[in-house]
């Protein structure tokens, strides 16, 4: 199997290939004014530098959030029509299940900066079933909440030195593990419709955040 998977959520973003459950290329992209204009160019180098094309690829995958509005967006309608138009399989995965897939202990925390001091933050097991749901809430009332046990798992490196914490430094490049654990569902028979995918925003837009009834 040859999956292509992406990851749009946030500035820093990655694309990668992954072939009978390995990881063969994985490339970071710095994006701050969005990947719309430049993801697919990225993804026509990527293909061209292993040498293969998109009707070589056996299925797609993206992040589904939580990140940016718009590049939640970005990654997942570029995997439904990339499948639609070649009749291939799709499917979606959390970020923050991609970072857990980084840990090591039975309890796992992963969690993300979603600006405003506040975080999206989740708890999964080593089996990476989750054990909460995905929220968002400021990090000192998340750590609070969290079992003794939890391993901290992080992309954000202004936060990997909590005072008494001990956190995992993941990279910013989360595409082959998205990839990765987008290809053991699929193995699995769980495929997903492109219109059952739905993007897991946790939070609300800024528009539905601060508009009033006048």
């Amino acid at each position: 199997m040859r999956l292509l998977a992406l990851d749009t959520t946030a500035e820093f973003g990655s694309i990668a290939l992954i072939e009978d459950g390995v990881v063969v290329c994985e490339i970071g992209i710095e994006a701050p004014s969005g990947f719309g204009q430049v993801l697919f160019d990225e993804i026509n180098a990527l293909l061209q530098d292993q040498k293969t094309t998109l009707k070589n690829i056996d299925c797609f995958a993206s992040a589904k959030g939580p990140g940016t509005f718009t590049g939640v967006r970005v990654g997942l309608a570029a995997i439904k029509g990339l499948a639609y138009a070649l009749s291939k399989p799709i499917c979606a995965i959390s970020n923050l299940e991609a970072i857990a897939s980084y840990g090591s202990a039975p309890v796992r925390a992963p969690f993300l900066d979603a600006r405003r001091g506040d975080i999206f933050g989740a708890l999964f097991d080593s089996q990476l079933n989750a054990l909460t749901e995905e929220i968002v809430t400021p990090l000192p009332n998340w750590l609070a909440s969290l079992p003794a046990e939890a391993e901290l798992l992080t992309t954000d490196r202004a936060v990997l030195d909590l005072p008494g914490r001990s956190v995992t430094a993941v990279g910013h490049r989360l595409a082959g593990a998205i990839g990765l654990l987008a290809a053991q569902r699929l193995s699995q028979g769980l495929e997903e419709s492109a219109a059952a995918i739905n993007a897991n925003y946790v939070r609300r837009a800024d528009a539905e955040l601060f508009w009033v009834d006048k």
